[in-house]
C-alpha cells in the first residue's frame, strides 16, 4: 500500500497582474513553490476558452493571439463588486469565481511539486472592505482551499522581513521595538503600513491606500501618451480597436519595466498599417506618472503622521510589490523617510512568502504545529502575536439636526483605531410615538452617507406606546480582533433590545458557493 501523503498548507499572495504561492520548506524557510512554467510568479490573466477550457497565467506571446472579449485581466480590482460579471458558455461569472480559477491553477500547479495542497493563507490589501475580503475568502473556497485566515499583504510582508533578518519569534532577543513602513505597490492596488514589532509581537499603528492605484496606471499612461502621438500623425485613433490596445498594452508593460534599468526605450505602435516609433525616456516617463507617484507620496505622509512617527524613528523602509522597481518610487521614498529603503525582502514574493509563515503559526497554535518542521522552529512560532487598526472608519447614519429627513454618516470607530474595540453613543429618536428604529452601519470615512459602504442594519420594533420625541437610545459597536463587527442598539426607555453581527454578503450564499464549486470542477484549467 503506497504511503499517504501529508496534506500541505501554503501562503497565497492573491496579485492584480501576478500571483505567487509559498509555504515552509523542513528548515522553517518561507520558500516560492514554481508554477507549471518553472517561475515563482503566475500571471493573474484568464483566457476564457472554447469548451469550458481556461487558460491560466498564459505566457504575453499567447495572449497576443487571442482575442480581448477572451481575456480577464486585473480580476482583483472587480472583488466584491455585485454588478460585475463576465458572460461564458451562458453563465454569469462572478469575480470570486474568476478568481478562484486563478487559485485553482496555482493550487494544481503546487501540488505538482509538494503533494496534495488542503488549507490556506491569502493576502489582501489592508485597505480592502468587509466586501472585498468576504468575496476573497470565497475565492478560496471555490478553488477547493480551506482557507484558515484572510492576511493583511503589509503584515504578511512584515512576518517575511522579521523572519529574514533572523529575529521572528527570537525569545531569546531583545525585545526592543522597531518601527517599519511597508510601501506596497503593486501592479492594481497600493497600501503603506507602519508597524511597530519585537521578535515576539506585531503591533500595526497606521495605514491607508487605494485599491484602485497600481502598475497598470503607471502602464497606461504610456499608452495614452504614444498613442495620443500616433492619434496626431495619422488622424486615427489606434486605441479604438481592442486588438491594437491589448497588443499595444502589452508592448508599453514591457517598456515600462525596462525603464527601471534603461534610461531610454523605443515603443512601436502599429494600426491599420502605418506605424509609429516614440523613444520614451525614463524622464518622460515620470513626468507623464508624476501625479500617480503623488499619490503615493501623500497617502505615505499621511500614514506616518497618523502612527506619530517621525522619519527619525524609522528603522526601515521596507519595498514590496513589482511596481517598486521603479527608480521614482525608491527616490520618492528617499526623500518622504530620509532613509534608503530596502530591497532585501524580493517584491514579487514576500507577501506570499509571509502568508505562508503566518499560515504556519496558525497550524502551531492550533494543530502543535506541521509535523515536517523541527520542534525549535514550532516553538518560535508559537511565540508569535499581533494587534491589529482597523483599516475603515465604522458609523451609523444620522438625522442631520436641522433637517430630519437628510441622513449623514456619524463616526464612531475612526480608521487606525486599535482593535478589539469597543465604544457605546447615546442618541435620541426623531418623532413623538415612534414605533420602530431602524440603525443603518455605515464603513467609511466620509460624512455623505452615498459615499460610505452600507454593510448591515438593527432594527427594534414593539417600542413603548406613546414615546415621546428625543427618547434615548443607546448604540454599541464591537470591533472583535478576529475582525468581526457586533452592534447593539437599546431603547432605553422601555429597555428594548436588538443585536446584529455583519455578515459579509457578497451576493454568494452556500448554495452559491457550492453550484460554483462544481462548476470549477468542470472546467479543464490549464
Amino acid at each position: 500500500m503506497a504511503e499517504k501523503q501529508e496534506v500541505q498548507t501554503v501562503g497565497i499572495d492573491l496579485g492584480t497582474t501576478f500571483s505567487a504561492i509559498a509555504r515552509l520548506d523542513n528548515e522553517g524557510n518561507p520558500v516560492s513553490i514554481l508554477n507549471s512554467d518553472g517561475k515563482t510568479v503566475t500571471p493573474s490573466i484568464v483566457i476564457l476558452g472554447d469548451s469550458g477550457h481556461v487558460i491560466v497565467g498564459p505566457l504575453p506571446e499567447r495572449v497576443a493571439h487571442e482575442h480581448p472579449d477572451h481575456i480577464v485581466e486585473a480580476i482583483k480590482r472587480q472583488m466584491g463588486k455585485k454588478d460585475w460579471f463576465k458572460v461564458y458558455q451562458g453563465k454569469k461569472l462572478t469575480p470570486e469565481f474568476i478568481s478562484a480559477l486563478i487559485l485553482k491553477k496555482m493550487k494544481q500547479d503546487a501540488e505538482k511539486v509538494i503533494g496534495p495542497v488542503a488549507n490556506a493563507v491569502i493576502t489582501v490589501p489592508y485597505y480592502f472592505n468587509d466586501l472585498r475580503r468576504k468575496a476573497t475568502q470565497d475565492a478560496g473556497r471555490i478553488a477547493g482551499f480551506n482557507v484558515l485566515d484572510i492576511i493583511n499583504e503589509p503584515t504578511a510582508a512584515t512576518l517575511a522581513y522579521a523572519w529574514m533578518k533572523g529575529e521572528l519569534g527570537r525569545t531569546d532577543l531583545a525585545s526592543d521595538e522597531k518601527t517599519i513602513m511597508v510601501y506596497d505597490l503593486g501592479g492594481g492596488t497600493f497600501d503603506v503600513t507602519c508597524v511597530r514589532y519585537t521578535p515576539t509581537h506585531f503591533r500595526v499603528l497606521a495605514t491607508d491606500g487605494d485599491v484602485m492605484l497600481g502598475g497598470i496606471d503607471w502602464t497606461n499612461r504610456m499608452v495614452e501618451h504614444v498613442a495620443e502621438q500616433f492619434k496626431r500623425k495619422y488622424g486615427s485613433d489606434p486605441l479604438s480597436d481592442p486588438e491594437t490596445r491589448l497588443l499595444f498594452t502589452q508592448e508599453c508593460e514591457a517598456a515600462k519595466r525596462s525603464l527601471s534599468s534603461k534610461s531610454q526605450v523605443p515603443v512601436n505602435l502599429y494600426f491599420q498599417g502605418k506605424t509609429l516609433t516614440v523613444n520614451v525616456t525614463r524622464g518622460d516617463f515620470e513626468r507623464m506618472t508624476a501625479d500617480l507617484l503623488q499619490r503615493t507620496r501623500d497617502t505615505t505622509e499621511l500614514v506616518l503622521q497618523q502612527a506619530g512617527v517621525t522619519t527619525g524613528t524609522l528603522t526601515e523602509v521596507v519595498l514590496v510589490g513589482g511596481s517598486t522597481h521603479m527608480p521614482a518610487v525608491f527616490k520618492m521614498l528617499h526623500e518622504v523617510s530620509g532613509r534608503l529603503p530596502s530591497r532585501e525582502l524580493n517584491p514579487d514574493e514576500a507577501v506570499a512568502q509571509g502568508a505562508a509563515i503566518h499560515a504556519a503559526i496558525l497550524e502551531a497554535r492550533a494543530t502543535g504545529g506541521d509535523s515536517r518542521l523541527a520542534k525549535a522552529v514550532i516553538k518560535r512560532l508559537r511565540a508569535v502575536s499581533a494587534s491589529d487598526v482597523n483599516s475603515h472608519a465604522l458609523g451609523v447614519a444620522v438625522s442631520e439636526p436641522t433637517d430630519r429627513q437628510k441622513k449623514f454618516n456619524y463616526v464612531m470607530i475612526p480608521k487606525n483605531t486599535p482593535i478589539p474595540h469597543t465604544i457605546t453613543q447615546r442618541f435620541t429618536t426623531n418623532v413623538a410615538n415612534q414605533q420602530r428604529i431602524h440603525v443603518r452601519l455605515m464603513q467609511g470615512d466620509a460624512r455623505d452617507i452615498n459615499a460610505c459602504t452600507l454593510i448591515g442594519d438593527v432594527r427594534i420594533v414593539n417600542l413603548p406606546p406613546n414615546l415621546p420625541a428625543g427618547s434615548p437610545l443607546e448604540f454599541t459597536y464591537q470591533y472583535e480582533a478576529n475582525g468581526r463587527i457586533l452592534a447593539t442598539a437599546r431603547e432605553l426607555t422601555g429597555n428594548v433590545e436588538a443585536r446584529t453581527e455583519i455578515v459579509r454578503d457578497t451576493g454568494l450564499n452556500d448554495v452559491g458557493l457550492d453550484s460554483f464549486e462544481q462548476l470549477a470542477r468542470e472546467y479543464q484549467v490549464e
